[in-house]
């Protein structure tokens, strides 16, 4: 279709004037069209402002492709996701994960775990203390009086040796060291990125040690289906196939008990808007600032559908499968426009992304009735999560 250039380029001033006046408004556009403009610039950020070297180690960034057209793009620093390129019901590829174009970003203080893999104990351990086998043990302490996804110097911190073994597959290995962050036993890590055919992304988990251990693997990916930078996900459809959630108390921390999520804002049995509930005054969403709770998917063996979240926006379809038994879902209540170095200097701000942790429990080392997150040598520790997605036309 031939455009006529003049008012083509007239229309693009004035668009650019606009954008400079208010550019706040502009970044915090929630539009059809605003999320069409960022699926047509969807892209792979260039694999060249991931070199580097941490910690006397080399950082690269690896894409996967499949014969249906997505694309991932994996840092071996944190073993991370930086993008995930689908289709949306335009056809247009929509980069659905939240990261950054370059290494750097991925190394602050203040980053949020975008798309890594965090251990080794994802989630929270109260007080950082546990004991096993009789010994005590003092993790170190990165959140409040907590530990938090392996603390302050965890895998999401660590670079991986990494080995592509084709266009779909990428397999990613780390040897964690006795005492490493207080843990005992030295734990060898493998996680294997997989970009199926099918529009499936799955994660395989393996861990084995030579001394008894806690071992919780996840992959901290922050998602917006209508597209990273987008600054919303309230109005995201989630439904959770669980009808149980862990309480917490004000410091995120599960009480213990098991509790039926029907007729409270946790009832995710069937696809709701996100943001229907998430402002009640209901003393949990308050300790969590909105949704950060584990919720206790229903029993089964293998691999089973865990959570499905859809955009009435872009169309996409993502159903998030796993072999484990909980799932926590944080609805971005800690990030902020502070966060404005985002792929394509997109801010990432307030509630715009969703994590959908597949896990044990919280602090499971020291609650005897959960799961347990226990590794013996002789053992390994196996799970596989996969994330498929499709379209609504």
């Amino acid at each position: 279709m031939k455009t006529n250039q003049s008012l083509f380029f007239a229309l693009l001033l004035v668009s650019g004037a606009m954008a400079s006046c208010n550019s706040n408004s502009s970044k915090k556009t929630g539009s059809t069209d605003a999320v069409q403009t960022t699926a047509e610039k969807a892209a792979i950020p260039d694999s060249a402002a991931f070199e580097g070297t941490v910690d006397n180690k080399k950082v690269h960034l690896y894409t996967l492709k499949n014969k249906s057209g997505d694309e991932v793009a994996i840092t071996n620093f944190g073993a991370r996701l930086v993008s995930l390129l689908v289709k949306d019901n335009k056809d247009q590829l929509v980069d659905v994960i939240l990261g950054h174009d370059s290494l750097s970003p991925y190394q602050s203080k203040e980053e949020n775990f975008f798309g890594a893999v965090v251990g080794r104990y994802g989630n929270r351990i109260a007080k950082g203390k546990f004991s096993l086998d009789g010994k005590s043990y003092q993790l170190d302490i990165n959140n409040g009086q907590n530990t938090l996804h392996g603390g302050a110097n965890g895998f999401y911190k660590k670079v991986w040796d990494a080995k592509k073994t084709d266009d779909h597959t990428l397999e990613l290995s780390y040897v964690s060291k006795d005492g490493e962050g207080g843990y005992p036993g030295n734990l060898s890590v493998k996680v294997t990125y997989t970009l199926d055919d099918d529009h499936s992304l799955k994660i395989a988990y393996n861990a084995t040690t030579d001394k008894a251990t806690v071992v919780n693997l996840t992959n901290h990916a922050y998602f917006n289906l209508n597209g990273a930078g987008d600054q919303t996900i309230t109005d995201h459809t989630l439904q959770l196939e669980a009808d149980e959630y862990t309480p917490v108390d004000t410091t995120l921390i599960p009480t213990g008990k098991l509790e039926k999520v029907a007729g409270t804002p946790f009832d995710f049995t069937k696809a709701k808007l996100i943001g229907v509930n998430i402002n009640d005054s209901n003393p949990q969403l308050k300790n969590g600032k909105g949704y950060d709770h584990n919720w206790v998917l229903r029993k089964g063996t293998g691999l089973r559908k865990a959570a499905t979240v859809s955009s009435q926006k872009t169309g996409i379809v993502m159903e998030v499968l796993t072999e484990e038994p909980g799932i926590q879902f944080y609805s971005g209540n800690f990030l902020t426009d502070k966060i404005n170095n985002g792929k394509g200097k997109a801010t990432y701000g307030y509630r715009s992304a969703l994590c959908l942790e597949t896990q044990h429990f919280p602090d499971s080392p020291n609650q005897p009735s959960f799961p347990s997150t226990v590794l013996k040598p002789g053992s390994a520790y196996n799970t596989i999560t996969v994330y498929k997605f499709s379209v609504k036309k």
